[in-house]
């Protein structure tokens, strides 16, 4: 198999990086540099995408139809491998990455009108209800009630860990419209006004300790909340099937490219830290071997994807695939994770909690490059967790791709 960029695809890269260089703006670089886990604020964010959205870049997977960029898979690839060369942002998933696919698919025609427009302008943020206290890999046990009363949904129950619900305009949800033989069923795709009455959101403080308003999950509460009836995506009862086609978009994600972007700052961290002996951590052979060991997982890792984009140029779903993806990937993340913890040494010990906030005047310890890197390790304990555990994931490697 050929791994190699066609000519075509070389000058797309070429584009991105040219473009990256003169909108991805100094001030936003600084501020991601100098905040705690490099996060901007949504203001930032916004206008980011909006730089995206006007170069017709913010849906890179939507095709064009529906305002989309209309990239081949390698496209896509190259795209998310120059903004972590540059270390720019993503777009944030929720809405474009992964309800507007499932809209797209499931929605009704009205509901495409309504909604991708917005979501393609970062008009309206969305949330993802799906995990609640008690149904977490265990999806499908979920008991967030949704009673049918004619013209609405009336809404009762809890969902949990939900990523950026302070900022989200909407929530896409499951919920339990009926008790059927089998968990599954009786699930629903509902698409939630999150200022409705009835709505109220609670910040879950997690280890890296976030500045206030800057949490990145929270818990969601419903208390007879009502949703029309129009907002339901799909049949009655078929949430499940949505359920599961977005999971691939949210697990079959291209890892390598923020983690080689990872990696070389390290090596850049180890040639810039003294090893205590007159030379640097470059000469520390424990961390050398990490680092080159780490080295070659990665690249093992990026063959795989680019594998991967060869079936999905040739037309092929991406499957199980998503979940080798998934668990490899995290995996690598944890580990890249923790050799920056032990390069940075001491300076891992300070927890850096100031916001991404114009007027934050909080004097970082040590080197900028320590900045987050404590963070970021606690943070990324979720990896192996989120979007179906890891566990899970080996569950349905071993049924759909080993036949076990």
């Amino acid at each position: 198999m050929d791994f190699s960029f066609s000519d075509s695809d070389r000058q797309f890269q070429q584009e991105v990086r040219t473009w990256l260089e003169e909108a991805w703006p100094q001030y936003m670089r600084d501020k991601k540099a100098h905040s705690a886990m490099g996060r901007l604020s949504k203001q930032d964010q916004v206008e980011w995408q909006g730089r995206l959205a006007e170069k017709g870049w913010a849906a890179p997977n939507w095709p064009v139809e529906h305002g989309g960029a209309g990239f081949t898979a390698t496209q896509n690839y190259i795209f998310d491998l120059e903004t972590a060369r540059v270390g720019a942002p993503g777009t944030v998933p929720f809405g474009i990455t992964m309800v507007a696919p499932v809209i797209m698919k499931f929605g009704t025609q009205r509901q495409k009108e309504k909604y991708l427009p917005d979501i393609l302008a970062s008009n309206v943020w969305w949330c993802q209800g799906y995990s609640e206290p008690g149904s977490g890999s265990d999806l499908a046990s979920l008991s967030c009630k949704a009673e049918d009363m004619g013209d609405h949904y009336l809404v009762n129950g809890t969902k949990t860990w939900t990523t950026m619900a302070q900022y989200a305009d909407m929530m896409f949800c499951l919920v339990r419209t009926s008790v059927e033989d089998r968990p599954q069923k009786g699930i629903s795709f509902l698409l939630i006004d999150m200022t409705t009455p009835g709505v109220s959101v609670s910040p879950i403080v997690t280890l890296d300790v976030p500045a206030e308003g800057f949490q990145e999950i929270n818990s969601v509460y419903f208390e007879d909340v009502k949703v029309p009836k129009e907002n339901l995506v799909g049949e009655q009862g078929d949430g499940w099937t949505c359920a599961k086609y977005l999971l691939e978009f949210e697990r079959g994600n291209a890892y390598s490219p923020a983690l080689k972007h990872a990696l070389g700052n390290i090596r850049t961290m180890m040639v810039a830290e003294g090893d205590g002996a007159g030379g640097t951590l470059t000469d520390d052979l424990d961390l050398k071997a990490r680092a080159d060991d780490l080295e070659v997982q990665i690249l093992a890792m990026e063959f795989t994807e680019l594998r991967i984009l060869g079936a999905l140029a040739a037309g092929q779903n991406v499957g199980p695939e998503s979940s080798i993806l998934k668990t490899r990937g995290t995996e690598l993340q944890q580990a890249v994770a923790a050799l920056a913890l032990d390069v940075v040494g001491g300076y891992g010990l300070a927890l850096d909690t100031s916001a991404p906030v114009e007027g934050d005047n909080v004097t970082p310890v040590g080197p900028d490059y320590a900045n987050g890197v404590a963070q970021h390790y606690f943070n990324v304990r979720k990896v192996s967790i989120y979007a179906g555990s890891n566990e899970i994931q080996r569950n349905i490697m071993a049924k759909l791709v080993l036949g076990l």
